[in-house]
């Protein structure tokens, strides 16, 4: 697998790639991604919009989509199947990372799809080029091959409760876990799935530039939470994004693909 890919191989490889801008914000942060996309980005990259580009038959929050809108959407973006994908944001919850996962749940071969490791802050200190154009695509036809070994639904994860199957880990932060702090979405209760290990997604972060830390740091974080590296793992977080951030942390791992609760706890949390 390729999850990550540095500034400096991007800024080398940008015209041979295909970039997309991945931002997108909690509902409670008054930002809005496509203006920002729009004043300034990688150049070359197109914006994906997380929302817009989900399941639009459910109230849940950017929710898979079907294999057919997948192919219908990833081939309006001009991008075939040989593509190298590089994805980024320029999100304080790293939704690059959801965009990732979900080009791997449609089969997008693993070493062309990858996150840019810092993201745009990173990208953006250190002075590398940035344009404002908006880039126009010429469709593809792009073919997706489902692998729903990767996705949970509720019932699976009130049968995990049971079973015990997966390590069901939280990306949350530690007091929306324990229910102490109110959920972004108001219809939503507090609290967290029983049995579910707390890891918040901002630990396996780099603080000083924005990067994953390192594989050896990574396993002695995942460890410090009694979190079995050898053992099957799922993650889940407020709505299916930062999962995402764990998903891709373990990948680097074990070289597994993540298993995510695409629902998490905006179904699970709901009154």
């Amino acid at each position: 697998m390729n999850q990550l890919v540095s500034t400096e191989w991007l800024e080398k490889n940008i015209k041979t790639v295909k970039i997309l801008d991945a931002s997108w914000h909690l509902p409670n942060v008054n930002r809005n991604p496509f203006e920002e996309y729009k004043l300034n980005h990688i150049p070359n990259s197109i914006f994906f919009d997380i929302d817009k580009n989900s399941n639009q038959e459910t109230s849940l929050p950017h929710m898979l989509p079907t294999k057919q809108s997948w192919e219908n959407i990833v081939s309006n973006l001009g991008i075939n199947n040989s593509n190298h994908v590089v994805i980024y944001d320029n999100s304080d919850v790293f939704s690059s990372c959801r965009v990732w996962y979900t080009f791997l749940y449609f089969g997008h071969n693993p070493k062309l799809v990858s996150v840019l490791n810092g993201n745009f802050k990173k990208w953006l200190n250190e002075n590398r080029p940035t344009s404002k154009e908006i880039n126009n695509t010429n469709a593809s036809k792009y073919l997706a091959n489902e692998d729903c070994s990767l996705v949970l639904n509720k019932d699976q994860i009130n049968e995990n409760i049971i079973k015990k199957k997966y390590q069901l880990i939280d990306a949350r932060d530690e007091q929306r876990f324990l229910g102490l702090q109110q959920e972004p979405r108001k219809e939503l209760r507090s609290g967290n799935i029983n049995g579910s290990i707390n890891l918040p997604f901002q630990k396996l972060i780099d603080e000083r530039d924005r990067t994953f830390k390192k594989k050896e740091d990574l396993i002695n974080i995942f460890k410090d939470k009694k979190i079995s590296i050898d053992k099957e793992m799922a993650f889940t977080c407020g709505s299916g994004v930062t999962a995402c951030i764990l998903g891709l942390a373990n990948s680097i791992i074990s070289g597994k693909k993540p298993i995510i609760y695409d629902g998490s706890w905006a179904e699970y949390g709901l009154n």
